[in-house]
């Protein structure tokens, strides 16, 4: 195995409203982080725990974003691969090999494979997941202050009940993706 991997996964692609976030790590192998996993197996505690544990322990990590107005003029697959493109140019030392989550790997000057479920799996998937979903999730908390009664810091704009009855009586917010469906049949 090469000896820098850097796992990239991202989180918010299903979201109604807000960025795609990705984030690139690569752990330090002799400093092994406990209890990783898939973020969405994780209480929000324990994210923010190890999200705090991965940055100090970490070789290297760097978070990448796809803007809703991105998402809407090239589709969430391509936002999320330029998300994670953006967070591995944004690590400041370069991987021998990339481990990416799913089955679609980004446009990166890194060899590597793609794996299935590899945020609940392979190391590296699972730090990225994590840091990448604490910090869509404060600024989703953040976007809740600035557009109050959609509950975005509750839900972080997944398309819940609550969520779509507050799109229908509110109306569209200006970080609503206007090219999924739920939203678009609203405008």
């Amino acid at each position: 195995m090469p000896s820098l991997v850097v796992g990239l996964d991202e989180v918010g692609r299903g979201c109604l409203a807000g960025p795609v976030i990705a984030a690139a790590v690569i752990l330090d192998k002799g400093q092994p982080i406990e209890g990783l996993a898939d973020s969405k197996k994780l209480t929000e505690k324990k994210r923010e725990y190890l999200s705090s544990q991965i940055k100090q322990h970490a070789v290297a990590w760097a978070i990448g974003r796809a803007e809703v107005s991105e998402i809407d003029e090239i589709n969430i697959l391509h936002a999320s691969l330029l998300a994670m493109k953006r967070a591995y140019l944004g690590l400041n030392i370069r991987a021998d090999f990339a481990q990416v989550d799913g089955i679609y790997y980004p446009d990166i000057d890194c060899i590597g494979e793609c794996i299935k479920g590899g945020d609940n799996l392979i190391a590296e998937i699972s730090a990225a997941s994590i840091i990448a979903k604490v910090y869509r999730d404060k600024h989703m908390a953040s976007l809740d202050v600035l557009y109050p009664g959609y509950s975005f810091a509750v839900h972080k704009a997944y398309p819940t009940k609550s969520h779509k009855e507050a799109m229908q009586t509110i109306g569209i917010s200006p970080v609503h993706r206007h090219s999924f469906a739920p939203v678009r049949a609203m405008l």
